[in-house]
């Protein structure tokens, strides 16, 4: 049983939200450990496709929580280093989940929540979202979770709001490319249900693989060794039970076999 998230699985998808709602859903020691072993599991469940992240109440998160900030006031700096340490494993546990992470983002998504956030797949977020990278109004800065955030956010935006913590809503989050979909607050659930539709309605392993591939090349110079690598993975998936048949069943102008 966890204490801190809730697990529910409908049919071939899991939902998992952060479940703090009196506290924004803000991360403790014990929410970076029970997501942690969350990520690991789902991620290797054979019957799921697909994995929403949200929150219950009315944040995604706010950050870190204040009793466990206050605890970190005390601490030395191997113990430091071992705290971030455990949240840098928990971010890269989501961001390497061979199954898509689908972000529920709603109310604030703060600090280590934009970074939550990052290492999302997909993001749909409510017009009345908002998004704050504001560890630097504490003089501190937004390490762990830099890597995801500059690669989600991008270079240039994530100069200006690591630098002056101002927040930003929703749909400069978008224009931005940081989220995908925004949507009226009683309209995200089914916008998350239609984004995860498409995603089971695709190759399992296929899927997969493309969530692989673009963490591969992505920024990576374009040499005869990453073509001939490319060349190889179409070939392995073409040579695939699940690529012949995928094939076979649109020839033949039938569902494939991988559909519920």
């Amino acid at each position: 049983m966890m204490q801190t998230l809730t697990i529910e699985r409908r049919a071939a998808v899991a939902h998992v939200r952060l479940n703090r709602p009196d506290v924004r859903n803000a991360f403790t020691g014990t929410v970076v450990g029970e997501l942690t072993e969350t990520f690991r599991d789902l991620g290797v469940d054979a019957t799921l496709r697909a994995i929403v992240l949200g929150g219950h109440g009315k944040a995604f998160c706010a950050g870190a929580d204040l009793t466990w900030m206050r605890a970190m006031a005390d601490y030395t700096w191997e113990q430091n280093r071992a705290d971030a340490q455990r949240l840098a494993d928990m971010l890269y546990t989501i961001y390497s989940c061979p199954l898509p992470v689908i972000g529920r983002i709603h109310g604030d998504c703060y600090a280590g929540g934009v970074g939550l956030a990052a290492v999302c797949d997909v993001l749909v977020a409510t017009a009345r979202a908002n998004f704050c990278l504001s560890e630097a109004r504490l003089g501190l800065l937004p390490a762990t979770i830099g890597p995801y955030v500059v690669r989600a956010l991008g270079e240039q935006a994530s100069r200006r709001y690591f630098v002056t913590a101002e927040r930003f809503d929703a749909l400069t989050a978008q224009r931005l490319g940081f989220v995908h979909e925004v949507c009226a607050e009683d309209a995200l659930d089914a916008k998350v249900d239609e984004i995860t539709a498409l995603i089971v309605a695709n190759g399992p392993a296929a899927v997969k693989a493309c969530k692989q591939l673009v963490k591969d090349v992505a920024g990576v110079p374009i040499t005869e060794a990453l073509r001939a690598e490319t060349a190889r993975r179409i070939a392995d998936v073409r040579a695939s039970d699940e690529g012949r048949g995928g094939v076979q069943s649109f020839l033949d102008r039938r569902a494939p076999n991988w559909l519920p």
